[in-house]
């Protein structure tokens, strides 16, 4: 019979092993599901045709009352469309859109941006197709029609707005989002960005707004597609919308993403369930991933199977580079600037999973708008933009660049 030290010692050598694989488990989990949805799941995946032309498109841009901000996100909805509304808290003048202002005494379920989005339903007439929603910084590009479906999800591309870590988490993010190329396959897609997306009339009239969330994008995608065959499409036209202006409004962003996905997924099926924990995980938890790396390093030998566990945690590692080096090509960043961000990629991390962090220790349950600039700011701190570019740009064209071919030049701004 061992001595008492030396059962303690192997109690705790087991426990320590116990803890290190269900870690890596998780997040490994995570990873395989997000190599499987861009290698194997997007394949099937390709642009596709417009269907449906601009003028069968109503656009809804929402708002409190950030009218600067707004007048330069109207601007850039292409002169094709014809009816543009504005959905908002206070009155406001915008040039070229129909403003639309949500009573006091409006009662729903719904609350702030989920409410104001449901009075809309409600009460602004829509004789079109298809309903565009616009977050009051979105500017539009390369939007020529809609293909198709129920559900239209256009990709983002973060514009710089003066925080070089904020828009390093942005470049972060979206490589990450490379994801999305596969949820065409998915009964459910796993998220939606409410800053970009159209959605058929007659779905949003059916599904509507009315219930308690502060992630509405997301809450309404997965009602639609439980309530009936959603047929979800995804357009990679990266339209453009703001980075947070500080780290501070970042880590209360993500907070309120986290907090929103954790309080609606058990809009899930069961088995979607198991998946989305893992993901939740991946987030908050992801700079906790050297950690298993050092353990592993530290503690050769101690548990059977350390030296595979080695090996996991290092390609699990490797993997949040892939992450960084999606979104610097999905930038066109040139490729003399890609070991720039990949050596940047702890720091995206680390600062990318802080407010998601928060959001799981401690959720909030109101809505706080993200601080937005205006376009003299965004003109200012980006070289590849001059005075009153913004204002002047269709969005039927790119922003910045006339070819998805030409690469970028610059690390920190477009």
């Amino acid at each position: 019979m061992p001595s008492l030290p030396t059962y303690v010692s192997s109690l705790l050598q087991y426990v320590v092993a116990v803890l290190l694989w269900t870690a890596l488990a998780v997040y490994g989990f995570s990873v395989v599901w997000w190599l499987a949805e861009t290698v194997l799941l997007s394949r099937g995946w390709r642009p596709t045709e417009s269907m449906w032309g601009l003028d069968d498109i109503q656009v809804r841009v929402l708002t409190v009352d950030a009218d600067a901000v707004v007048q330069t996100t109207v601007n850039s909805v292409p002169d094709a469309v014809t009816d543009v509304r504005v959905i908002a808290e206070k009155p406001m003048d915008i040039d070229g859109a129909t403003v639309h202002v949500v009573p006091d005494d409006f009662d729903c379920t719904a609350t702030n941006k989920g409410r104001a989005v449901e009075w809309a339903a409600r009460n602004v007439p829509c004789e079109s197709e298809y309903v565009l929603y616009l977050d009051e910084d979105t500017l539009v590009a390369g939007l020529d029609g809609l293909p198709d479906a129920d559900f239209v999800q256009f990709t983002e591309k973060p514009l710089y707005t003066g925080s070089r870590l904020t828009y390093l988490c942005e470049v972060f993010r979206t490589g990450y989002q490379f994801e999305q190329l596969g949820f065409h396959r998915l009964t459910y897609p796993l998220y939606a960005w409410g800053g970009g997306f159209a959605i058929r009339h007659s779905v949003e009239q059916t599904v509507g707004w009315d219930v308690e969330t502060i992630t509405e994008d997301t809450n309404l995608v997965w009602r639609a597609a439980d309530a009936m065959d959603l047929d979800y499409r995804l357009v990679d036209a990266r339209f453009r919308n703001q980075a947070p202006p500080s780290v501070r409004a970042m880590l209360k962003q993500r907070r309120r993403w986290m907090s929103g996905t954790m309080a609606d997924d058990h809009l899930l099926p069961l088995r979607y369930r198991p998946l989305y924990f893992t993901r939740v995980v991946a987030w908050a938890f992801s700079p906790l991933v050297p950690v298993l790396v050092v353990a592993a390093y530290l503690l050769p030998g101690t548990t059977p199977g350390m030296e595979l566990y080695s090996l996991l945690s290092t390609l699990l590692l490797l993997v949040l580079f892939v992450y960084m080096l999606g979104g610097a090509i999905a930038y066109k960043k040139h490729p003399v600037l890609w070991p720039v961000f990949v050596a940047l990629t702890p720091l995206a991390v680390v600062l990318h999973a802080a407010g998601a962090m928060w959001g799981v220790v401690s959720p909030v349950a109101d809505f706080e708008v993200t601080e937005k600039v205006t376009a003299d700011t965004i003109e200012d701190v980006n070289a590849g933009l001059s005075d009153g570019e913004l204002d002047a740009h269709d969005g039927t064209d790119r922003l910045v660049r006339d070819s998805a071919d030409e690469y970028d030049f610059n690390v920190f701004d477009d």
